[in-house]
């Protein structure tokens, strides 16, 4: 298995993660998804093995103080092997920063109470 920067080539990958979580954004438009993972301010890498997409993380940022973790999914027969905390780290080193804020899914605190963290309320408008 390697890391990667998201690429053309691993947009279905990507699709097909997101479908399986019940993530409608990404797969009800690929073309838009694949510019939105690659846009000015947007660091997304994927973990692949062979050809198949295992997970991936997209992080927003300023690139200099404010980064903002908006997607991570690994593949559920891949979890709890590493690959999660590899792509939060490595995403959030491209995207630059000196912070990373999230806003959890229910059930994915334990996760994320893994890293050096400090919790906060948080709202989605």
């Amino acid at each position: 298995m390697h890391y990667a920067a998201f690429a053309a080539e691993h947009l279905d990958g990507v699709v097909a993660l997101c479908e399986a979580e019940g993530w409608p954004s990404i797969p009800e438009d690929p073309a838009r998804a694949a510019r939105a993972l690659t846009a000015r301010g947007v660091a997304t890498v994927v973990a692949v093995d062979d050809r198949a997409v295992l997970g991936f993380a997209t992080v927003l940022s300023d690139g200099e103080i404010q980064a903002y973790l908006s997607l991570l999914v690994v593949a559920s027969a891949s979890r709890r092997a590493g690959i999660g905390r590899r792509l939060v780290e490595l995403a959030a080193h491209r995207a630059g920063g000196i912070r990373v804020d999230l806003l959890a899914e229910d059930g994915a605190e334990a996760f994320y109470e893994t890293f050096s963290h400090r919790r906060k309320p948080g709202f989605r408008i």
